[in-house]
């Protein structure tokens, strides 16, 4: 319970609670619409939504600061890769949460002359570049990973006097396979917030690629996917150590 207390006073927890509300009546809503007699709940779940929705506003009203402040922290990061990636990420985040603002801005009436759509585009162009980028500093840190394994995988053999299969796969492409997605499992079970970090940031990803016009996907597809990445980040905010560390 205290553990709850600690979780649901700050305003990343209850964002992420809200979030999780959010998607949910969105998944359910796609899964109901289809079947006849659940007008009515249909319709109660969309009120929610819409409510839900427009409460999760009022927490991101400060997030330009927090974004900010992640942009001059990831500035000082050791490994240029991550550097770059999460600099501009954030840069990104910025300029997202901005038009964000701004359209919270309009949708409370503090100002009429706001183009919805054109800052709603903006938003979900920005939204994307960050997450693109924070995916490709995933795989990134995947990739450093996975080479990590290998090779000890191959000393490990090598001092066995067997042939290793870490750097030299065999030339089969089913071998390969095989040997990738094994080095991707152990990296990924190795370091569980790398995995929830790519998680959340694969999920996310889903809906600017729909409202982008990129990759068009339906209401369950965004609402699943926002649910569990509404549950990884709750993971991440009640365990720091979930967090993927800068380095």
């Amino acid at each position: 319970m205290d553990a709850f207390t600690r979780f649901t006073n700050q305003t990343q927890g209850r964002d992420r609670l809200f979030r999780a509300t959010q998607y949910t009546c969105m998944l359910l809503r796609y899964l109901l619409e289809p079947k006849a007699g659940k007008e009515k709940v249909v319709m109660k779940l969309k009120k929610l939504e819409s409510s839900v929705s427009t409460g999760r506003k009022w927490f991101r009203l400060g997030n330009v600061v927090h974004a900010v402040q992640a942009t001059q922290q990831s500035i000082h990061a050791t490994d240029l890769v991550p550097r770059v990636c999460l600099t501009l990420a954030n840069m990104n985040r910025v300029i997202y949460f901005i038009c964000d603002t701004i359209l919270w801005v309009r949708s409370v009436g503090l100002a009429s002359g706001i183009n919805k759509e054109k800052w709603r585009m903006w938003a979900a162009r920005h939204y994307y570049y960050s997450l693109l980028l924070s995916l490709a500093r995933d795989l990134y840190e995947i990739s450093l990973q996975m080479e990590k394994i290998a090779h000890n995988r191959a000393k490990r053999e090598k001092s066995l006097s067997q042939d290793p299969l870490g750097y030299n796969v065999a030339d089969e492409e089913t071998e390969w396979l095989q040997s990738f997605l094994f080095l991707l499992f152990r990296s990924l079970k190795k370091h569980p917030p790398l995995f929830l970090d790519t998680v959340k940031n694969f999920c996310d990803i889903l809906n600017p690629l729909d409202q982008l016009g990129i990759y068009k996907s339906n209401p369950g597809l965004i609402g699943l996917g926002g649910l569990v990445s509404s549950i990884a980040g709750i993971i991440i905010v009640a365990y720091p150590q979930m967090r993927l560390k800068m380095h």
